[in-house]
């Protein structure tokens, strides 16, 4: 399949993407203070004893919480203060996928499951199945190695969300991945993202970080 307009050759340069605080640190940096600070929340716990390391973490935390809470206090954040609504009560399983079909649908309509980040082992039967697939998922960009010549984005139901205090859960969260020697340019309204789906539970430095991954082969602006 033909990659669309946004991707373009990567530099051979770029370094190897994805930790836990390379994630942490794009979403502090594009002011998505609540995708950032639970993952500064977990550094915090893996550098236990190491001050060199906590001191910066403490401060990005501190104002991570501050613009959170002043979003709150706004109003902007009054869905998160309710906390995550169930999605299993009226949960309707995915039906098996056919040879040959690709999948179009919401983040939230792939994810429509509780799901457990800390403890794992609870993706649905139905939702594993569909490993493999070829699927077409609508959403926004967050960037993942860098701003510029992206390999790897999360793709997110909302960006205002992110910034103002109601982060996506993890099966909200689908991690994006450019072909060997592409890149995509960033773009900040919503994506159509095609390719193959792979339904894991991937951890860094033992924590859960993605379930659902795309191994993009192609990438274009939704129609608006």
């Amino acid at each position: 399949m033909m990659l669309l307009s946004l991707m373009a050759a990567a530099p051979t340069t770029q370094p190897a993407p994805s930790s836990l605080e390379v994630r942490a640190n794009t979403a502090f940096n594009n002011g998505q203070y609540a995708i950032a600070l639970p993952l500064y929340q977990k550094l915090q716990m893996q550098y236990e004893g190491q001050a060199d390391k906590l001191g910066p973490l403490e401060e990005k935390v501190k104002v991570c919480q501050t613009a959170i809470e002043k979003a709150t206090a706004q109003g902007q954040g009054a869905a998160s203060a309710a906390g995550p609504v169930s999605l299993s009560a009226e949960r309707k399983p995915h039906p098996a996928p056919k040879p040959g079909d690709v999948l179009d649908m919401q983040i939230k309509e792939l994810g429509n499951f509780d799901y457990d980040a800390d403890k794992g082992g609870n993706i649905p039967a139905d939702v594993t199945a569909l490993s493999g697939s070829t699927i077409k998922l609508h959403g926004f960009m967050i960037p993942i190695d860098q701003a510029e010549n992206i390999t790897q984005f999360a793709l997110v139901p909302s960006l205002f969300a992110c910034c103002f205090g109601q982060p996506p859960q993890i099966q909200h969260t689908v991690v994006c991945k450019a072909p060997k020697g592409k890149a995509v340019g960033y773009y900040p309204d919503e994506l159509v993202v095609e390719g193959k789906l792979k339904v894991e539970e991937k951890k860094d430095e033992g924590f859960i970080i993605s379930i659902f991954e795309v191994d993009v082969s192609s990438v274009k602006p939704a129609v608006k």
